[in-house]
């Protein structure tokens, strides 16, 4: 097949694709959520078997499960409580949100401030505020699925080898090349999401510290949020650096307590370095220590994958981009005609860890390229 039939081809089967994720994500989004759950509570059963030699991984697992769920649960109830000392005493809080847009607007000359409430109630504000109230609203009615999700891939893993036996019979080449490759991938998002699981953990306990040093209201809040914000790549360690000062803000000036300043946005300013700190600090030094080469993915390619995915999938997207994209990378790094995008992909321009899989790859180009060289035979 020459180049022009086979670029249309793949041209055609990318939209094709593009247009069935779109389409089946409210489907193909909590399944995926549910598969990355999982992956996480292997991840921390492997962890507690590696810790506990004399422990099965069967008694790992159902702790792993135990304690993922009851996560879950006070992280919800976390949430609430949160929500629930905010709305205590709305009228303080709204008092210095105006305070902080009329100081705004004298700053840039600007007349007319509007109030928070006018804001909110405005066409744009209850737009606004009726796309978060569905996100949220969908994730929660997803979560019961996504639990059930989890509970039959525990089910079905024991039945993997015995499926892969039945599927490619005496072709043990095939079969072997198959289990490599979804091991490779497996594991690679496995030690992804357990790390960014340790690594969120480490930086949410630090800036909750931190945050309670300051005397920064409902810290334990704000913390949670720091820890979902952290699973999503690059911009989630930014806008977790940003989310704690702007509450900060808008912080009644009675509550500070005594040894901070009387100046708001001093405090805020504050507020802002310590966050940054361990959102630097540990980002910085200790993931890349603990994360290693996981990933491979170029940083250009986490910003595109976390846009490109979001607008797919919404919320979920954003926060399973990296490892979708990971998989991808994984799958056309195993054939000759779409390894160039898993290179694309990568960030060291090797997408595959194991050394056969390189060589196949590698055996495949020169093949293709021998054949585009070779002269027609003279009849």
């Amino acid at each position: 097949m020459t180049d022009a039939p086979r670029t249309g081809i793949w041209i055609i089967a990318i939209g094709v694709i593009i247009a069935l994720l779109y389409l089946g994500r409210a489907v193909l989004s909590p399944f995926a959520l549910a598969v990355f759950l999982f992956l996480v509570m292997e991840g921390f059963a492997h962890a507690i078997a590696g810790t506990w030699m004399n422990v099965s991984l069967k008694w790992t697992r159902a702790v792993s499960i135990v304690l993922v769920v009851l996560g879950f649960g006070l992280f919800i109830v976390m949430m609430a409580n949160g929500v629930a000392n905010f709305t205590r005493s709305p009228g303080e809080y709204e008092r210095e949100i105006d305070a902080l847009i009329s100081n705004v607007y004298s700053l840039f000359n600007l007349p007319n401030a509007p109030r928070i409430s006018q804001l909110v109630l405005g066409e744009q504000g209850q737009q606004l505020l009726g796309a978060v109230v569905s996100s949220v609203s969908s994730l929660s009615e997803n979560f019961i699925l996504i639990l059930i999700y989890v509970a039959f891939l525990f089910l079905a893993q024991s039945a993997w080898t015995d499926k892969l036996n039945a599927i490619f019979g005496s072709d043990n080449d095939q079969r072997e090349r198959v289990r490599r490759v979804s091991e490779q991938a497996r594991r690679g998002i496995e030690t992804y999401l357990w790390t960014q699981t340790v690594i969120s953990a480490l930086i949410t306990l630090a800036t909750y510290a931190t945050l309670k040093l300051l005397g920064v209201q409902n810290a334990l809040f704000l913390a949670g949020i720091i820890f979902v914000l952290n699973y999503i790549p690059t911009v989630g360690s930014i806008v977790a650096a940003v989310v704690p000062p702007l509450f900060a803000l808008v912080q009644p000036a009675e509550t500070w307590p005594v040894w901070m300043t009387d100046n708001t946005y001093i405090n805020a300013a504050l507020t802002f370095i310590g966050v940054s700190f361990w959102q630097f600090f540990i980002g910085n030094f200790l993931q890349p220590r603990m994360m290693g080469e996981s990933l491979n993915l170029s940083a250009l390619v986490v910003l595109l994958a976390l846009a490109i995915w979001g607008a797919l999938w919404g919320i979920p997207g954003m926060f399973l981009s990296a490892p979708l994209t990971v998989i991808i990378m994984i799958l056309t790094a195993q054939s000759r005609d779409t390894y160039w995008i898993a290179v694309l992909l990568s960030a060291n321009g090797r997408p595959a860890e194991d050394p056969r899989l390189i060589a196949v790859a590698e055996q495949g180009a020169e093949h293709e390229l021998q054949q585009k060289n070779a002269k027609p035979s003279k009849g």
